[in-house]
């Protein structure tokens, strides 16, 4: 499962409305409610009481908490031990090739690569 939705699910079960949650991952409510829906979908069960008027879990919902909470923790570790690369490829900052380039031109020599033009 998508670790994105996993976080998503876990501040909309921990907030005390969905409007808060998105506010704190900082997404729009539609977004958050789309991915609550995607992990409702994958799993096959409702999470949340849609009757109530704030955010409640069904047990359901209260027991896969529990096992979200430990995969985000080990998608954390899993990020820190590569390097904190989240997507595990190559990437990076570039770095600048010192004392490597052309050399310094001088005046009055010819340049080099350079041929005289001829008529």
């Amino acid at each position: 499962m998508d670790i994105t939705l996993l976080g998503h699910f876990v501040a909309a079960a921990e907030a005390p409305d969905f409007a808060r949650a998105a506010q704190a991952l900082g997404v729009t409510r539609d977004t958050l409610r789309s991915s609550v829906k995607q992990v409702e979908a994958e799993l096959g069960y409702a999470l949340f009481d849609r009757s109530a008027e704030s955010t409640t879990l069904t047990e359901i919902g209260v027991a896969f908490l529990a096992d979200a909470h430990l995969e985000l923790a080990q998608a954390a570790g899993r990020g820190a031990q590569s390097g904190g690369n989240s997507s595990g490829s190559g990437g990076g900052k570039a770095k600048a090739n010192k004392g490597k380039g052309r050399a310094p031109t001088v005046k009055g020599q010819p340049k080099l690569g350079k041929k005289r033009q001829s008529r």
